[in-house]
């Protein structure tokens, strides 16, 4: 039998091949050539049995030409008239979505309320792809991209701020200063610019530690990690420990996410709940503040950052023990006092650097996408790129574009993909309304949801050793929901290799279009703001 429907199979592709058979076949046999390439364009391209009833509907003049064709040529007209802006970039502003890849960016449009709306960086005036393998992986992890997008060098698979001759956990590889790449960061600090980092993960993590740290596994975010990994700490310096007295981060200005655990030793107590992670009787939230530097100020809730005294010129915010948690999460626990948004945290750090006469350079994550996307749970993933598309609205809202370039892109994809051909305006997180004739039923005879994975956790609830999950068995109305997925995996949902977007306004934002490697943001960043050590534009 199988062999029976692989030659059938066949004999359809080469039909498709051919390009059909002669006009004398009438298709009076069903299993004649013309017949079968019939069936085959009708599984293709799925003819609904029923007029849809959507949002698209609802709008009487997408009905018509004239509606196409003025959106057109008013955006033909936006194009031609958008005046080149070369001026010199005093400040730049750099937003990383974590994992947030094209599909993200589609689910979160039609979360937001329609499939035609636009995210606040999608109505940047220039766009392109960067492409996001690393030196060793076709998919990346975010400490390759990590170091690609913040100093310029592509790099290993989970290496961070050093080249490609540095193999992944090998102890002492990193200690030789002739790896080490520098960050965008650095050359802003160089230049007597401020510099300052936000995220929504841990501020050691793989994305922020980029811009100031030099290691050999980016899980060596304290000295336990080191030990665990059998290095010596006292030879092997964790992340936490090159933030704080690096050379780089002990420059940084604004420093707020989460991740006060890797900041002390195990013995001290969190402000909230628990002990840090570290283990060498170590508080380096207190050596920062003790460092000498005046005027600095630390904060661990979102009332304290929201009430920072205007004189602060140092501000860490470190907001929970570990990563901050989903912003979903805070408003069901009716915790939103406790944690900031991205947007304030944004704002506040702006704020600080701004004093600085010279300008500067942020970086901001939006890090959760990612943690989202890991537990094949888009709601999350969706939730957390809106409160990114917030903090980028804020910040060009705040800052001019005639000298401030601010610059949106995203380390890596995920396996999530958009399926089926739902109806305008159908839920995007519920199952898809319609396939093959009209009914929304998969060839097992049950549905299926429109967000998909190509894999995920064994422990998901999507996943049965006997089959496909029935998705009208499924609680799909939580924040936290997990969905579908095909290849189960021992561990989480993984990256996937797809190519990301890249969104630019401001200074020479008319640069960063077409497809370029990810190592080549910070050069365009650097030209722009005639930092660094290569092209500048002044």
């Amino acid at each position: 039998m199988y062999f029976l429907k692989l030659v059938y199979f066949l004999s359809l592709v080469a039909v498709v091949a051919l390009g059909g058979v002669g006009a004398s076949d009438d298709c009076k046999d069903s299993h004649s050539p013309r017949c079968r390439k019939s069936s085959t364009e009708h599984q293709m391209h799925p003819r609904p049995n029923k007029p849809f009833v959507s949002r698209g509907i609802g709008n009487a003049q997408e009905r018509t030409s004239d509606y196409w064709l003025n959106l057109g040529y008013n955006h033909v007209r936006d194009k031609v008239n958008k005046k080149l802006n070369t001026n010199k970039a005093k400040n730049i502003v750099f937003f990383i979505g974590d994992g947030m890849s094209i599909p993200t960016l589609f689910a979160t449009r039609v979360a937001l309320g329609g499939e035609e709306k636009q995210l606040s960086f999608e109505k940047f005036p220039y766009s392109g792809l960067a492409k996001t393998y690393c030196v060793d992986a076709q998919v990346a992890d975010s400490a390759c991209t990590g170091t690609a997008y913040m100093t310029g060098v592509k790099t290993n698979f989970m290496t961070l701020g050093v080249n490609g001759q540095v193999p992944l956990s090998d102890c002492k590889a990193a200690n030789n200063p002739t790896t080490h790449t520098e960050s965008i960061l650095k050359w802003a600090l160089d230049a007597g610019k401020s510099a300052g980092i936000v995220t929504t993960t841990t501020v050691t993590h793989a994305s922020p530690g980029a811009s100031y740290a030099h290691v050999a596994d980016r899980m060596w975010e304290d000295d336990y990690q080191v030990r665990q990994s059998g290095c010596d700490p006292n030879e092997t310096t964790d992340i936490a420990r090159q933030l704080i007295h690096g050379a780089e981060g002990s420059l940084f200005k604004v420093i707020l996410g989460g991740g006060r655990g890797h900041m002390r030793d195990a013995k001290f107590p969190d402000e909230e709940d628990g002990f840090g992670f570290r283990n060498d009787s170590r508080d380096l939230i207190s050596e920062w503040l003790n460092d000498g530097k005046p005027n600095k100020r630390y904060v661990w809730n979102r009332n304290d950052l929201l009430n920072t005294p205007t004189n602060t010129d140092y501000l860490l915010g470190l907001f929970e023990n570990s990563h901050m948690k989903f912003r979903q999460q805070t408003e069901e626990m009716n915790a939103q006092n406790s944690e900031p948004t991205l947007e304030e945290m944004t704002r506040s750090a702006i704020n600080i650097l701004k004093k600085n006469n010279k300008g500067f350079v942020l970086f901001v994550e939006g890090g959760l996408i990612d943690h989202g996307h890991h537990y094949t749970i888009p709601k999350a993933a969706v939730g957390e790129t809106i409160e990114f598309h917030k903090a980028i609205q804020a910040a060009r809202d705040i800052l001019e574009e005639k000298d401030s370039l601010i610059v949106v892109s995203s380390d890596h994809s995920h396996t999530m993909s958009v399926s089926g051909y739902p109806t305008r305006g159908n839920d995007i997180f519920s199952k898809t309304d319609r396939t093959l004739g009209g009914v929304g039923l998969a060839g097992d005879g049950m549905p299926y949801m429109t967000l998909s994975y190509a894999n995920g956790p064994i422990f998901s609830t999507q996943y049965s050793s006997t089959g496909r999950v029935n998705p009208d068995n499924s609680d799909f109305s939580r924040w936290n929901s997990f969905y579908p997925f095909l290849v189960p995996t021992t561990d989480l949902e993984t990256h996937a290799g797809d190519d990301v977007g890249v969104f630019a306004s401001g200074p020479h934002a008319h640069l960063f279009t077409g497809v370029m490697e990810q190592s080549h943001l910070p050069h365009l960043m650097a030209y722009a703001a005639c930092i660094g050590h290569g092209p500048k534009s002044c």
